[in-house]
């Protein structure tokens, strides 16, 4: 289970869809170890097989720890219409964070490792982070939710933190 280098913003592989799984193997569950341990080197709760630069719809959660989340081809199935405001952030983007509004409430439709079909429903912190990973999934990085101003501004604050 190595740790894997993650790509930094603005790497343009963060803004590549990623392809379906169509095998469920020991390939697979190795990659979602690696992104287990990646997470936790970087640290973060949640990352996707795009962040090392694998085009593979797979995401790990872990909001809590011990409590591993593993989502293969998730999907948004339905959302609420009331929304919340969380703070986020990207292991891509180290130390710099903002507010984002995302449904209060949504349903994700999900393989698990072996490709059994799932469902999850979902609020909160869980909410926020199906929608943060599915965007990155889907070639939306996370600061493409912000207003222009505040974006550039954060780009900003991004790349000082880098030279320093």
């Amino acid at each position: 289970m190595p740790i894997r280098p993650i790509l930094s913003f603005p790497d343009p592989r963060l803004r590549l869809t990623a392809a379906p799984v169509l095998r469920f193997d020991a390939d697979l569950r190795a990659l979602a170890d690696d992104l287990l341990e990646t997470m936790r080197a970087a640290p973060g709760i949640g990352i996707t097989a795009p962040h090392i630069g694998v085009l593979s719809r797979l995401v790990v959660l872990e909001l809590a720890p011990g409590e591993v989340r593993t989502y293969v081809n998730p999907e948004l199935d339905q959302v609420s219409r009331e929304t919340i405001r969380h703070t986020e952030g990207s292991v891509s983007m180290p130390g710099v964070t903002d507010e984002l509004e995302r449904h209060a409430r949504i349903r994700v439709r999900y393989q698990d490792l072996d490709g059994k079909e799932r469902n999850e429903e979902a609020d909160g912190l869980l909410s926020v982070c199906h929608q943060h990973e599915i965007d990155q999934l889907d070639g939306i990085f996370w600061i493409d939710r912000l207003s222009r101003l505040k974006r550039d501004r954060l780009i900003v604050r991004y790349n000082k933190l880098r030279r320093a």
